[in-house]
């Protein structure tokens, strides 16, 4: 069972994650961890938090001269505005200065209030440090491990960006030449005029104190079919798929291949039809070329809960940044009067920054369901296992 866990605040000392079940021998090394971290913090319409941060992870166990041990993996990221939060963020025991920055106004589309609530926090800097989009720093160094173990298994994960605020991208193609297109783009997406427009539309959000969503899609290939399950509804890959898309702040929908067009089109044009070669696949789908295969992915890779050898599609849509520097009214909690919500540090995008972190909680599930499936306690071990599979499947 493959897992992780995070911790840390938002202007804490340092965020964590810990990693279990991730079989020995796999080479990691912190250089591949900062280069996602780096892609997380990029992207038009980020806020000043970005021109503080730096993020680099200290691996602090789990990995020894650049291979996974078995064990549990920590990976660690100090925070740089630690220094200025020392007193107010302080873990033991102290008289809180003069200047606490005591949150008691929640802002509209946060946790805030629903979080004091829960909790019985008074001072709701309680909730928004920890429920900040900061803990997705360590969702993309986790998902980043995750992904160098399926690259090992040629597995490959993109992303790109489809739509933000109303502009719409042409998004069509190969994955690896979208992912390319997307990488250049400061939006990341492949589509150029729609990158220009989508920049133009955040800078209009931008001068009116406004905030703007959008939409990412995350593909999946070289994904074997057989990762999930159709016996239990908490083993079905796409439910576990989207659940990992919909834990990302700020999401409010995810969908798996056509999605909720399915709903409007008739069946006979929905459904895909099986077809089988003895040879001449291409590599874009699963590393056995002779076998069954669709001609079109309009389920998104996936059918009865398990994936079916076709690229896995997945989409999310981000709403706005709540946060907005044109506050939106709200009600103190402690004198019940009306106030316009306070105001942190926020983006007017981060659309792009969401479609890399979606990248890294895909990767940590997939990640998940081929361990499950494959067993093993070392790369070896599993290599060895997938490579029956695959030589049973390819006379199925």
């Amino acid at each position: 069972m493959l897992r992780y866990l995070t911790a840390g605040e938002s202007h804490g000392r340092e965020l964590t994650a810990i990693i279990e079940g991730m079989p020995a021998g796999l080479e990691v090394a912190s250089a591949d961890i900062d280069s996602e971290l780096k892609r997380r913090q990029c992207g038009y319409g980020r806020g000043g938090r970005m021109k503080i941060e730096t993020d680099r992870v200290e691996i602090t166990s789990g990995i020894r001269h650049g291979k996974t041990l078995g064990s549990p993996i920590a990976l660690v990221v100090r925070n740089k505005d630690w220094e200025n939060w020392t007193e107010i963020m302080a873990s033991g025991e102290a008289t809180l200065p003069a200047d606490s920055r005591a949150v008691t106004r929640p802002r509209p589309g946060h946790a805030d209030l629903t979080g004091g609530i829960k909790y019985g926090h008074r001072d709701l800097r309680n909730v928004l440090e920890r429920s900040s989009a900061r803990e997705t720093t360590m969702r993309v160094a986790a998902g980043s491990v995750a992904r160098r173990f399926l690259d090992e298994m040629g597995i490959q994960v993109y992303s790109w960006v489809t739509e933000i605020g109303g502009v719409r991208g042409d998004v069509k193609g190969v994955p690896s030449s979208l992912f390319k297109g997307a990488e250049t783009s400061q939006v990341r997406c492949p589509d150029k005029l729609a990158s220009k427009a989508m920049m133009e539309r955040i800078d209009k959000a931008k001068a009116a104190g406004d905030s703007v969503g959008g939409a990412f899609e995350v593909v999946l290939t070289g994904v074997p079919p057989g990762l999930g399950s159709y016996v239990q509804w908490d083993r079905k890959l796409d439910a576990r798929l989207v659940f990992a898309l919909m834990s990302i702040q700020a999401i409010k929908a995810a969908e798996v291949g056509m999605g909720f067009k399915v709903a409007s089109t008739p069946g006979s044009e929905v459904h895909d039809e099986i077809s089988y070669a003895r040879k001449g696949l291409s590599k874009e789908f699963w590393p056995r070329r002779p076998g069954f295969s669709r001609k079109t992915n309009n389920a998104g890779g996936i059918e009865g809960g398990m994936s079916n050898g076709e690229p896995i599609v997945l989409r999310a849509a981000m709403k706005p940044i709540p946060t907005l520097y044109k506050p939106l009214r709200s009600i103190d909690i402690e004198t019940k009067k009306p106030f316009r919500a306070s105001v942190e540090r926020s983006d007017v995008c981060a659309v792009p920054a969401a479609a890399v972190i979606g990248e890294a909680v895909v990767a940590f599930e997939v990640a998940s369901a081929f361990i499950e499936k494959f067993g093993g306690d070392s790369i070896t071990e599993m290599k060895r296992n997938y490579k029956g599979y695959l030589d049973s499947v390819a006379g199925y």
